[in-house]
């Protein structure tokens, strides 16, 4: 529980947020998370792991980013930190030492204090779950006292690159049913509870998500405007046009990439005023950009293995198209496993997309599937 002399001092959805979000370690000493009013001038930052396509911003703290699934780490030794949840609206979860201590959804206070940690050495974690459709956000960065001692944050010996739409960035997977408001979409969508995470958490791997839902290969849902997926996935930020992803970090190098695209190109009949005059030249079109989309990827990661998902959107369309792609890549040597096939699922959560349910499974099926391409991955994780 939370001291009786806090609660007067903190509004009432942040007390709601943090008692929830509190736990006892091993020594009975509550973990507690309290706002900050201002960034502490004696603090010393924390040197931090971002994980995802992020910008460092120049004249602040922290960094600049918008694709989802983003992640922050830090390693210390002291007792309590500072966090900088930043700005935009977002879903963030801390995580000390592997647990849970704070689950922001729409923060209130992006400054926080959490404090009550054991002495010793801790690992911090903040995961960006939401997907950013305001734009471009940012996050500020962790600090701990000058007494405390800064540790060199862990990084890990595998990397997955999952590229994707709806189903990748776990829309509405939270959900209880397929009826959703706009908001209720938003609050439900969590990254978290998506299959990219899980099987990464699998193989002990670090993983990107460059995903937007309602994006195509060259066609997105129900036509709708906007970027297709290959456009946005150009940029460093999608949302920033001026962003390339020249500027990206030139150290992440996947081992594998996983590639989920498809159900929207497919997700309606080809109407009139459409650039292709039918479902086959649709088709057409959608082979010939997947497969330049993956010759370029491969390009960037010669040493990567791909895999591609597929679902039976368009009557099996997407399926046999993607199936097509595969071929047409393993006859001219990019690395292609077999194509994973997604049909079968309830698809109960927000707008007919994959439960928490439907998550798990695809989940245990791309595991199967790596393990089959990626043998060496079998093995207990490093």
């Amino acid at each position: 529980m939370l001291p009786s002399d806090l609660l007067p001092r903190l509004p009432k959805a942040l007390i709601l947020m943090l008692a929830s979000a509190t736990y006892l370690s091993a020594g009975a000493v509550p973990v507690l998370a309290e706002p900050l009013a201002t960034w502490p001038a004696d603090g010393v930052a924390l040197v931090a792991r971002a994980v995802g396509r992020v910008e460092r911003q120049a004249d602040q703290r922290g960094w600049r980013y918008q694709w989802p699934g983003t992640y922050f780490e830090a390693r210390f030794a002291g007792t309590h930190l500072d966090v900088d949840l930043g700005t935009g609206e977002k879903h963030a979860r801390v995580s000390i030492d592997g647990r849970e201590v704070v689950d922001a959804m729409r923060p209130e206070h992006r400054l926080l204090r959490i404090q009550g940690l054991s002495s010793g050495d801790h690992d911090v974690r903040v995961d960006i779950v939401s997907e950013s459709r305001d734009g471009v956000q940012t996050f500020g960065g962790f600090a701990v006292a000058r007494n405390a001692t800064a540790l060199a944050p862990r990084a890990r010996a595998r990397a997955i690159e999952f590229v994707g739409d709806s189903w990748t960035v776990g829309y509405g997977a939270a959900s209880a049913g397929r009826e959703c408001s706009d908001d209720e979409v938003w609050r439900s969508t969590d990254n978290s509870l998506a299959f990219a995470p899980q099987v990464a958490r699998r193989f002990d791997a670090d993983y990107r998500i460059l995903a937007i839902s309602g994006r195509g290969m060259v066609r997105n849902f129900a036509n709708e405007a906007g970027d297709t997926l290959p456009t946005a996935h150009a940029r460093l930020l999608p949302g920033d046009a001026a962003s390339t992803a020249a500027s990206d970090d030139p150290s992440w190098s996947p081992q594998l990439v996983v590639i989920g695209l498809g159900t929207n190109d497919f997700s309606i009949p080809v109407g009139t005023g459409e650039p292709w005059k039918d479902a086959a030249e649709l088709a057409a079109a959608f082979e010939t950009r997947y497969i330049a989309f993956v010759r370029a990827l491969h390009r960037r990661h010669p040493s990567a293995r791909f895999l591609l998902l597929a679902s039976d959107a368009g009557g099996g369309a997407a399926r046999r198209a993607i199936g097509r792609v595969r071929s047409h890549l393993v006859s001219s040597g990019v690395p292609v496993g077999e194509v994973l096939l997604l049909g079968g699922l309830e698809l109960d959560a927000c707008n007919w997309h994959p439960s928490r349910a439907d998550q798990r499974e695809i989940a245990r099926r791309l595991t199967a599937a790596i393990e089959a391409a990626l043998p060496d991955w079998r093995a207990t994780p490093p």
